[in-house]
């Protein structure tokens, strides 16, 4: 780890088929990034229903620790005609936690309950989430934000504790309200708050047409967002967001960039890409 921790934040696609293959191709393809946390959202039992998890498949994988917690549940039938299931959020990690949290975000839904799911490791926390996705779910998700920074506070946040790093499928464009607000950019509910998101520290935004080496992780490039095209392809929604960079260098991004576009006989890992980030959590000598 040295200085940084290196960070990977991946929105898994569930179960879905091929599983075996696309667990297969993630697995290798985060080993070779050397990965100190690994993010994981819409993470699933191996079944659909319970037990043994994607996020234990990498951990199992790659010698590391998986802390799993259940966002929503469904009955037989009781969601778009599916069986009956759950859906979480995982923080997989090299290091073993020393404390966890589990946050309720508003606006909960059948089937699409949101949660933050939050681990402590000795230089500092690290957190996971996964927003509402429809076009027109703008004002929960503003509501969604306000939750996780105001928890962030809680846990701790001033000029001297260790940087946050938030990670996830954020199911909005940087130019959103919700993720201006993060970035500092607007107030929210007479709020203000600031982040750096990761990839913009070192990259400009990306622009109609550009793929995934200008930071697209919602790509018609990838075959696996084909299920789900009513949706605006081509964007970026899942992001790194660390609290603000201290006067010792903690919080420093030293790296960012798109992971996990590799494919396997036309298939990738999960239908978003990765977003790897070197995030400096020790301070300068």
């Amino acid at each position: 780890m040295g200085n940084n921790l290196r960070v990977v934040t991946l929105n898994f696609w569930g179960n879905e088929a091929p599983l075996d293959k696309r667990l297969a191709l993630a697995v290798r393809h985060v080993r070779a990034l050397h990965a100190d946390v690994i993010c994981m959202q819409e993470c699933r039992p191996l079944d659909g229903k319970s037990g043994r998890t994607t996020a234990d498949v990498f951990a199992d994988e790659l010698g590391m620790h998986a802390h799993y917690a259940t966002s929503c549940a469904w009955k037989e039938g009781e969601y778009a005609g599916l069986p009956a299931g759950e859906e979480g959020l995982a923080i997989v990690t090299r290091e073993k936690p020393l404390a966890t949290r589990r946050l309720e975000l508003p606006e909960a839904r059948v089937a699409e309950t949101r949660q933050l799911l939050s681990v402590q490791l000795a230089t500092g926390w690290v957190h996971t989430t996964h927003l509402h996705y429809r076009l027109d779910d703008g004002v929960a998700r503003e509501k969604q934000v306000l939750a996780i920074d105001a928890e962030l506070r809680a846990i701790g946040r001033d000029n001297t504790t260790a940087p946050h790093i938030l990670c996830g499928d954020f199911n909005a464009t940087p130019d959103s309200d919700e993720m201006r607000f993060l970035r500092g950019l607007t107030t929210l509910d007479g709020r203000r708050t600031h982040f750096q998101d990761a990839w913009l520290r070192l990259h400009r935004e990306p622009e109609r047409g550009d793929g995934p080496d200008e930071g697209i992780t919602w790509s018609s490039e990838n075959e696996l967002t084909r299920p789900l095209r009513s949706l605006d392809i081509d964007r970026r929604i899942d992001y790194v967001y660390v609290t603000s960079r201290k006067k010792d260098g903690r919080g420093t991004i030293h790296d960012c960039r798109v992971a996990l576009t590799e494919r396997e006989d036309g298939i990738c890992a999960g239908d978003h890409y990765a977003v790897v980030a070197d995030v400096q959590v020790i301070a300068d000598r």
